[in-house]
C-alpha cells in the first residue's frame, strides 16, 4: 500500500509538471519566423472537415478561387497523410501590416452541378481549414444573444442553411484578423493569432457594372456592400448569397491586423485551452475521480486479500505440521491449496492465441505510455501536424521486440511445439487486422474521392515498415525469449486435471467477466469523453499529463480487480485462471465499445452509411487495442500473484 501511494504521488507530480511545461511550450523542430513590414504572408488551405460525415474533402474541389498556375501540394509527413491532411496554397494575398479593404478575390457562376455540390456540403456542415504560419483559423461567429465568440478548433463553415426558408447559403465574404507580436532584440513581426470572420453577402458591382471574371478592371470596381476604407460590418449586409444554379458568386476579403502581447513561444495557448471554454477543473475532477477509484479499490484489495491470504496460508501451515490421522480429519477443507497441482496447468484452449494476445498486449501497452509521455513533456503536439501518429508508427513498430519477446516466453513454458507459428502470428495478427481494415475503408473512401484516403506510395511505406522493421523486431525478441529459460511455477501439475465444481451464479467466470471491466471504466470514463471529443469532432487535445495519470490508474485497476477476482475462483476450485484473467480486465473494452453507440448521438451523423461504418470500425479497433492492453496487464499481473502466494506454501 505504501508503495502504491507513493507511485500515485509520483504519477500526479509528473502530471502536473507536465501541464506546466505545456502551458506555453517551445516544440523542437519549429522555428519562429520573423515578416517584414510588406512581406508576403502565405495562406495555406487544409482539406475541408465535418464531423457529420467524417470524411474530409479537397478545398478545391468546390467552386471556391483558385491560385494563379493552380493549386500546389505543401510538403507533408507521412503522419498527415495518414490523418486525412491536405496543404495547399491559397489565392489570398496578405502582407504584414498591410490592412486589405474588401478586396475582390474572384468571381464565379455556378453550374447545376456545382450549385448541388456546394449546397450538398454546406448542408453536411463542412468547415474550412485555413493555416497562416502553422498557425490554424479560429472561427469568430455570433451567439444566439448576438455576442461575438471565438471557436478555436474544427475551422469555420463554408456557408448555413436558413432556418425558416431552409435555403442554402455561402460564405463568400472572410474578415481575416491577424495578431502580430514584436518580439525583443528583432527587427520584424512573429505572427500570434490568427481568425476568420465568415460573411455572406449578395455582392453588386456599383452602377450595375457586370465583371466577366478575368479582366483587371473588376478586381478594383466598387461593390454596393462595401465601405471604402472600412472593414466589412454585418450591419452593412442587406442580402445573403444564395446557392443556385446560374448564380454568379464574387469571393472578397478584409485582412486586418492587431498588435498582441502573446509572445510566440505560447501563441497556442489560445488554440489548446479553447480559451478555457472547458474550465480546468473539469480534468481535475476526472483525476480525483480516478485516483479515488483505485484508492478504494486498492484498500478493498489490501482488507480482503491480505487478511484472507494471512489466515489462509497459516491455516496451510498449521495443517503441515498435522500427523497423518489429524490431516485426514480436515479432508474435507477447501481453498486455494487444493488446485495446486492444476493451477499452472497451461490453458485447455488456444494456448497460442493467448501467448500472441498478451504479447500484442504488452506491445501496444508499452507504445501507449510512450506517446503519451512523449505528448506529455511537448515533444508531439498540434503544432506539428501528424507527429502523433507518426510517433504512434515508429514507437509501435520499435515495441515488436517486447511482443515477441513476451509470447515466446509464455509459450516456452507452455511447452509449445510450433513456436515459428507463434511469433509470425504476434508479429502478423492485430497489425494485419489493422492494415486489412485500413486498405478496406482507404478503398471505399477513394470512391468517395476524400484526403482521407491515403496516396498508393504511402501505403508502400506503411507496409514496408510492418515487414521490414516490425516482423523482424518480433522475430529478434522471440529469438532472446527462447533462449531464456521457461518460467518456473512453484507447484507440480498433475498429469489428470481436476474437475471444477458447479459455481454458484455469482461465482460463475462469466458474472466476474461482466462485472469486472465496470470499475477500470468508471476511473476512466471522464477524461475518455474528452478523447472521443478530440478523435471525432477535431478538437484539439493538450492534457496528455492527466491522460497519463488515468492510463496508469486505468492499468492498476484492471490489475487489482483481477487479482481479487482470480483469488475467489480459486477458493471456489475452478483452476482455469489465464483466459478468465484476460477477459476479467480486457471487458473494460467492451464497455468502452458499448459507451462508443451512446456517444455516437453527440456526432448529428449523416445517413451516410460509410459514415457509420468508418465510425464504428475504427472504435471497434481501438476496443481490441484496449482489450489486448488491459487484458495482457490482468493476466501477467495474476501470473505473478499466483506464483507468488503458491511459492509462499507448502506443498507435499
Amino acid at each position: 500500500m505504501p508503495n502504491l501511494r507513493a507511485n500515485l504521488a509520483r504519477a500526479a507530480v509528473l502530471a502536473v509538471a507536465a501541464l506546466h511545461t505545456a502551458h506555453g511550450f517551445y516544440v523542437p523542430g519549429v522555428r519562429p519566423h520573423e515578416f517584414e513590414p510588406g512581406e508576403d504572408v502565405p495562406m495555406k488551405v487544409n482539406a475541408l472537415t465535418s464531423i457529420h460525415t467524417q470524411l474530409p474533402k479537397d478545398y478545391y474541389r468546390l467552386p471556391f478561387c483558385r491560385p494563379t498556375g493552380g493549386p500546389k501540394m505543401a510538403s507533408e509527413n507521412l503522419g498527415e497523410f495518414l490523418t486525412g491532411n491536405k496543404i495547399q496554397n491559397s489565392p489570398y494575398s496578405l502582407n504584414m501590416l498591410r490592412e486589405v479593404y474588401c478586396q475582390v478575390l474572384c468571381q464565379v457562376t455556378l453550374s447545376k452541378v456545382e450549385a448541388h455540390t456546394l449546397g450538398t456540403h454546406i448542408k453536411y456542415g463542412y468547415h474550412n481549414n485555413w493555416i497562416i504560419d502553422n498557425l490554424p483559423g479560429a472561427s469568430v461567429g455570433l451567439t444566439g444573444s448576438g455576442q461575438h465568440q471565438t471557436h478555436y478548433a474544427g475551422g469555420f463553415p463554408i456557408g448555413f442553411i436558413a432556418q425558416d426558408t431552409k435555403e442554402t447559403f455561402v460564405y463568400n465574404h472572410v474578415n481575416i484578423i491577424l495578431e502580430y507580436h514584436n518580439p525583443e532584440g528583432k527587427e520584424g513581426h512573429r505572427v500570434v493569432g490568427f481568425a476568420v470572420e465568415p460573411m455572406s453577402i449578395a455582392h453588386r458591382y456599383s452602377g450595375g457594372y457586370t465583371w466577366d471574371g478575368e479582366s483587371s478592371e473588376g478586381f478594383s470596381k466598387p461593390l454596393d456592400a462595401c465601405v471604402t476604407n472600412q472593414h466589412m460590418d454585418r450591419g452593412l449586409i442587406s442580402a445573403f448569397q444564395k446557392v443556385a444554379a446560374d448564380e454568379t458568386i464574387i469571393f472578397t476579403y478584409d485582412v486586418t491586423w492587431k498588435y498582441s502581447e502573446t509572445a510566440w513561444a505560447s501563441r497556442w495557448d489560445v488554440y489548446l485551452s479553447e480559451d478555457h471554454m472547458v474550465p480546468a477543473q473539469v480534468h481535475w475532477y476526472s483525476i480525483t475521480n480516478s485516483i479515488l477509484v483505485v484508492l478504494f479499490l486498492s484498500l478493498l484489495v489490501v482488507s480482503i486479500l491480505v487478511r484472507n491470504l494471512r489466515r489462509d496460508i497459516a491455516g496451510y501451515e498449521a495443517m503441515a505440521a498435522l500427523t497423518d490421522e489429524e490431516k485426514e480429519e480436515e479432508a474435507e477443507e477447501s481453498g486455494w491449496k487444493l488446485v495446486h497441482a492444476d493451477v499452472f496447468r497451461p490453458p485447455s484452449s488456444s494456448p497460442m492465441l493467448y501467448c500472441i494476445s498478451i504479447g500484442s498486449g504488452a506491445q501496444i501497452g508499452v507504445c501507449g505510455f510512450v506517446t503519451i509521455f512523449c505528448s506529455a513533456v511537448g515533444f508531439l503536439s498540434p503544432a506539428r501536424r501528424g507527429s502523433l501518429m507518426t510517433a504512434t508508427l515508429v514507437f509501435y513498430m520499435l515495441c515488436g521486440c517486447l511482443a515477441g519477446y513476451v509470447s515466446s516466453r509464455l509459450y516456452k513454458s507452455f511447452r509449445g511445439r510450433q513456436w515459428q507459428m507463434c511469433t509470425l502470428l504476434t508479429a502478423t495478427a492485430y497489425p494485419g487486422l489493422c492494415f486489412l481494415t485500413f486498405i478496406f475503408f482507404n478503398t471505399i473512401l477513394a470512391f468517395f474521392r476524400s484526403t482521407a484516403s491515403v496516396p498508393f506510395l504511402d501505403l508502400v511505406i506503411v507496409a514496408a515498415m510492418w515487414c521490414c522493421i516490425s516482423i523482424p523486431l518480433v522475430f529478434l525478441g522471440a529469438y532472446f525469449g527462447y533462449k531464456e529459460e521457461a518460467i518456473t511455477f512453484p507447484t507440480v501439475t498433475s498429469t489428470i486435471a481436476r474437475a471444477v465444481p458447479e459455481p454458484s451464479f455469482f461465482m460463475k467466470p462469466i458474472v466476474g467477466i461482466s462485472l469486472a471491466g465496470m470499475v477500470p471504466f468508471a476511473a476512466a470514463y471522464v477524461e475518455l469523453f474528452f478523447i472521443m471529443t478530440s478523435l471525432w469532432m477535431d478538437q484539439f487535445y493538450y492534457v496528455f499529463g492527466f491522460t497519463l495519470v488515468v492510463y496508469i490508474i486505468l492499468l492498476i485497476t484492471c490489475a487489482e480487480v483481477t487479482v481479487l477476482l482470480c483469488y475467489y475462483q480459486l477458493c471456489a476450485e475452478n483452476h482455469r485462471w489465464w483466459w478468465f484473467s484476460f477477459f476479467a480486465s480486457g471487458s473494460t473494452a467492451a464497455y468502452t465499445f458499448v459507451y462508443s453507440f451512446f456517444w455516437f448521438r453527440s456526432l448529428e451523423a449523416s445517413k451516410m452509411l460509410i459514415t457509420y461504418m468508418l465510425y464504428f470500425g475504427y472504435m471497434f479497433l481501438i476496443c481490441t487495442a484496449m482489450l489486448l492492453v488491459t487484458g495482457a496487464v490482468g493476466a501477467l499481473t495474476s501470473l505473478w500473484f499466483l506464483r507468488k502466494i503458491f511459492g509462499s506454501i507448502k506443498v507435499d
